[in-house]
């Protein structure tokens, strides 16, 4: 089962800083919108009702976005491709997505979750994509949903200012989980079932 779904802004490198003792470390992350399954295998008796349910899930989607956002760095880092803070030009035209970078961590048991759980994710443009999976989820068919479910919420962005904030329509983004992550179960899905759904939503998304 998939346990939660993350979409985030990597942030990057800060401007350099004044000279100083302090060196400058990268901006933070920013979580754009998440979306949690049902409730961890080994979770404690909920105590504080649910604004303190709340406040726990929101903290362990922020642990993975961190996570998450650490990993896309060492990548880029590794390749010579330093990330920005700013997020391009949304393109007009559906993205292919088949060369986007991604990779799978583990998180071990109590960080942030009660049980270990397998993150899987892929980097867009200042963007990334990540699923919070059980260890033993099939982890192919998790890229594979991760790689449907990425491009047509990329079309569902809107650039708040040139090369700054974005905004994502969350009832989109929610009815997309819903169809090709219905209460965290992925599903084998079809082109036709794909292109039909593309449609009724009026989603150009790429193939």
């Amino acid at each position: 089962m998939v346990r939660a779904f993350v979409l985030l802004a990597l942030g990057g490198p800060d401007p350099p800083a004044p000279p100083g003792p302090a060196p400058p470390g990268p901006a933070p992350c920013r979580v754009l919108y998440a979306r949690a399954f049902g409730t961890p295998p080994g979770s404690p008796p909920a105590t504080g009702g649910p604004p303190r349910q709340r406040l726990r899930r929101k903290e362990q989607l922020l642990a993975v976005a961190r996570q998450v956002a650490s990993q896309c760095r060492l990548l880029q880092s590794s390749s010579g491709c330093p990330s920005s803070p700013q997020l391009p030009q949304l393109p007009d035209e559906p993205m292919s997505l088949q060369d986007a970078p991604g990779g799978l961590f583990q998180l071990p048991p109590g960080d942030p979750f009660p049980e270990r759980v397998t993150v899987t994710w892929l980097s867009v443009l200042a963007l990334a994509f990540a699923l919070v999976c059980d260890p033993q989820e099939n982890l192919s068919l998790a890229e594979i949903t991760l790689r449907r479910l990425a491009p047509r919420l990329l079309a569902s962005l809107r650039l708040l200012g040139p090369g700054a904030d974005v905004l994502l329509r969350p009832e989109t983004a929610d009815l997309l989980l819903d169809r090709l992550l219905p209460h965290g179960q992925m599903l084998f899905l079809n082109e036709r079932f794909l292109q039909a759904m593309d449609r009724e939503m009026g989603i150009k998304a790429s193939r």
